[in-house]
């Protein structure tokens, strides 16, 4: 496990300050929540921690090593998108591997944690399943376990639950909860539902 530090970062796009100067301390298996309304800059924080921005100013680092300036598949981070982000002509099993082929792990080993990571969302029954064919709860937990299938040291949720109706939010709400708990990973969840 490791811990999250922010010191600083700050990010503009033009005139606009989308993340003010940030200091924040994450520890090492904590799940941490950010609450905020829409465009506030939950986002765009989320985003410069993962590395798909830059920030203006300031640094990110994962333990003790700074990461500000590398590239996001090299800064052991995974990232649930509010979209989900899921490739719609891929199978799921195709959708998880994609981090573990992007990172040359061998055939038999994406197999086994491919398998792994479907396993530990429930969905171990789903693998050749196409995903314009899943529920959005579905899709949801495909998207956790790519993220999950690549061991990061930090998991990051974007709004994750707010294209799922009510009661699949309140039961994947608490799916996400209980497999953060069993995994131990730091986790960096934003939303702007207060019941969250």
């Amino acid at each position: 496990m490791a811990g999250l530090k922010l010191e600083g970062i700050s990010k503009s796009f033009g005139r606009f300050a989308a993340v003010r100067p940030i200091r924040l301390e994450i520890r090492p298996g904590e799940f941490f929540a950010i609450l905020g309304p829409s465009g506030c800059g939950k986002s765009t924080l989320l985003r410069m921690i993962a590395g798909y921005e830059q920030p203006d100013a300031g640094r990110v680092f994962l333990g003790e090593s700074d990461i500000t300036s590398l590239r996001p598949q090299d800064r052991g981070i995974g990232m649930v998108f509010q979209n989900y982000a899921l490739f719609p002509h891929m199978t799921v099993f195709e959708n998880v591997a994609f981090g573990l082929r992007a990172r040359k792990v061998s055939g038999g080993s994406i197999r086994e944690q491919v398998a792994a990571a479907l396993e530990s969302v429930s969905l171990s029954g789903k693998s050749d399943s196409s995903i314009p064919a899943l529920s959005g709860g579905e899709q949801q937990r495909v998207a956790v376990a790519r993220a999950l299938v690549i061991r990061p040291r930090v998991l990051l949720f974007d709004e994750p639950l707010s294209n799922l109706d009510i009661a699949l939010r309140l039961q994947t709400r608490e799916e996400i909860r209980t497999l953060q708990r069993a995994t131990g990973i730091t986790t960096v969840y934003v939303t702007h539902d207060q019941g969250e």
